[in-house]
């Protein structure tokens, strides 16, 4: 089969000062890229890199692939960014992986999707949406989280997001706008430890395990921040099974896959959680987890599971082309 990926690509970090430095966290970089090419290949595909945005166009339409591994994030800040490949893609009628266009617009919208989760029964941190000062208006104490609305990736969510009055809320908001050029998600703060959710799947989706982020030095208010991720080795560690009792894995297991059900997530997704005297609370679904070989939550994750790269990249086709039935014999 001819499998096209879909991604966008870090730059050479030329971008210039008028971006603020996470301007490009969520894109891959060559390795990551080239990594999936691999296990592609040793699966007997033939893998063309289509990029994204116009050169993703012209490949598709000059030469359209049987099926596209889609890790496409999109460029700008639109809330729609992500769903532009998959609505390109169904508009051929070429199959790809992945969740669909709402899906994936609904997701990048981390309010919209709270309310979508809240809706099915899942606890949610209380919050609200700020695009200009007139509109700040708290319900609930400090300290609060304050993060863009519509990015992925820790994108804006540095250690200094997390304020403790109007003062410092009023800062952090007018640096973000600056930096990101998008509403704000004010929310209040959980204290608790941080999860993260893997899932695998399509009608019977499956959790494949529940993993903690704990920090390596005793913090009272720990955040899975930016600066955190970018030295995960010596500032974290990763647990899975995360050390918490059967009743509360259950609940996150539960809440994790209400999440994916109620957003109509496919094939593959991660769904974060903070936990609260065992109540989990939704944060964001990834429902285009990064898939760095190194570095990435969802790898991390699956290889203290015992998988290997290859299986997590072949679990993940699998799952697409049997909910998609591409590559298989057409009936006469």
């Amino acid at each position: 089969m001819r499998i096209g990926i879909a991604f966008d690509l870090k730059s050479d970090g030329t971008k210039g000062d008028d971006f603020p430095d996470d301007h490009e966290e969520e894109y891959d970089s060559i390795s990551t890229i080239e990594a999936i090419a691999a296990v592609l290949s040793d699966l007997g595909h033939t893998v063309i890199k289509l990029g994204d945005g116009r050169q993703l166009l012209e490949r598709v339409l000059a030469d359209p692939p049987d099926f596209v591994f889609n890790i496409a994030e999109g460029l700008g800040i639109s809330r729609c960014r992500e769903a532009r490949v998959p609505a390109v893609l169904e508009m051929l009628g070429i199959p790809y992986s992945g969740s669909d266009p709402l899906t994936l617009a609904a997701t990048l919208d981390k309010d919209c999707a709270k309310r979508l989760v809240q809706s099915a029964g899942v606890s949610v941190p209380r919050g609200i949406v700020v695009e200009s000062p007139a509109t700040l208006a708290l319900s609930f104490p400090f300290p609060v989280l304050v993060k863009p609305a519509w990015e992925g990736s820790s994108k804006g969510i540095r250690n200094k997001c997390l304020v403790d009055s109007p003062e410092d809320l009023l800062l952090a908001l007018h640096s973000l706008w600056k930096d990101h050029g998008q509403p704000i998600l004010v929310e209040e703060f959980i204290h608790g430890e941080e999860l993260t959710v893997a899932i695998l799947g399509n009608n019977v989706p499956q959790v494949l395990g529940v993993m903690q982020v704990i920090p390596r030095r005793e913090e009272s208010r720990f955040i899975y921040s930016l600066e955190i991720k970018r030295d995960w080795q010596n500032l974290v560690r990763y647990e899975c099974p995360a050390p918490l009792p059967c009743a509360t894995l259950f609940a996150v297991q539960q809440a994790s896959l209400a999440a994916y059900r109620v957003l109509g997530c496919r094939d593959v997704a991660r769904v974060d959680f903070r936990l609260r005297e065992g109540i989990p609370y939704f944060l964001e679904v990834n429902p285009l987890p990064g898939l760095n070989p190194e570095s990435s939550d969802l790898v991390l994750l699956t290889q203290q599971l015992g998988w290997t790269y290859q299986q997590l990249i072949q679990s993940i086709l699998q799952a697409s082309l049997e909910r998609t039935g591409a590559g298989l014999p057409t009936c006469r």
